[in-house]
């Protein structure tokens, strides 16, 4: 009689919360196989604007610990080199080897077109790492262009054909895209050079989130993986939300949990970044679930604009590039 009485609260809360009984991953143990075979990490450490020898060191050597085993660069953060040195150092004593840890890179905008296998070359001697595990199209557009020349699509084409050449030769095991809208998605998924992208990276969180790209990536098998999952640097809006706040309060986690976990809980990767060894602790602390109905206030948030260097030529809204 005891036992069916304890149950009864147990049943009514599965009623009320059907993600009561979905099963808890560890973030740090998420992966996603790629639709290439190659595993890759549900949560890596984002390296925007964090440069400098003894900085990278410090944030890896946290980031390690904290479990991330996914380290996200690219040429224009100018920290590759330190990132592989800095690498080198820290997986002996974190007791991991190459094998271990997922790197990925980008290739810059003023390295379209034909440029881009010189490129990818530069950046394997940089992070000095043997192989990069993904490497991405950062931007639809060439820095030597108007966004709107349509002579981009051509320079974007041969770029992918450059990168298809470096899996070949064992330069990269994998390669993307990121700030491709479903418009350069199609086109490069009509002509990809015998390789699919395995990923495409871009600005995703509550108010503004893809919902036509999030389906087309699903059908292709293409995984969506998130940067600025807080809102974007500067930007504390949804970290201050009230509504969010409420939600946080809730489930005992902060406002930055529950927008990362939010991503993640749609089976969208991410890449948070953080100096402190508290918020990189905190960033990667996502082993909770957020209620269907919290959820669904967050889905509602959207408000359809971009809101990384708004201000700025390089905007990385990939609307304006042809």
């Amino acid at each position: 009689m005891m036992a069916r009485l304890f149950l009864i609260p147990i049943l009514l809360l599965s009623l009320f919360n059907p993600a009561f009984f979905e099963e808890i991953v560890a973030a740090k143990d998420q992966k996603y196989t790629l639709n290439n075979g190659a595993s890759i990490p549900m949560v890596g450490f984002g390296t925007w604007q964090i440069q400098g020898a003894d900085l990278i060191k410090q944030v890896l050597d946290d980031a390690l610990a904290a479990g991330y085993r996914l380290i996200d660069s690219a040429t224009l953060y100018g920290n590759e080199a330190d990132i592989g040195k800095a690498l080198k150092e820290l997986l002996p004593k974190h007791n991991l080897s190459r094998k271990d840890i997922f790197i990925t890179s980008k290739l810059s905008p003023a390295d379209h077109g034909e440029k881009a296998y010189q490129a990818l070359e530069s950046s394997l001697k940089n992070l000095d790492s043997g192989y990069i595990d993904l490497y991405l199209i950062h931007w639809p557009a060439s820095f030597a262009l108007n966004a709107s020349d349509p002579k981009n699509a051509e320079l974007r084409d041969e770029s992918w054909k450059q990168l298809v050449k470096g899996v070949k030769n064992g330069l990269t095991k994998s390669i993307g895209v990121s700030n491709y809208n479903v418009r350069h998605l199609k086109e490069l998924l009509k002509n990809d050079h015998g390789i699919k992208p395995v990923v495409n990276q871009v600005e995703w969180h509550p108010n503004y989130h893809q919902n036509e790209l999030l389906e087309l990536c699903k059908k292709e098998n293409i995984l969506l993986q998130a940067y600025s999952s807080l809102g974007g640097t500067g930007n504390k809006n949804l970290l201050e939300n009230a509504e969010i706040k409420k939600i946080a309060d809730k489930l005992g986690k902060s406002p930055a949990q529950v927008l990362l976990r939010w991503s993640l809980q749609q089976n969208i990767a991410i890449i948070p970044k953080a100096r402190s060894a508290k918020y990189i602790k905190q960033n990667i602390d996502l082993d909770f679930i957020i209620p269907n109905e919290d959820m669904e206030i967050l889905n509602n948030f959207n408000q359809a604009k971009y809101i990384v260097n708004p201000n700025k030529k390089y905007i990385w809204n990939p609307d304006t590039v042809a």
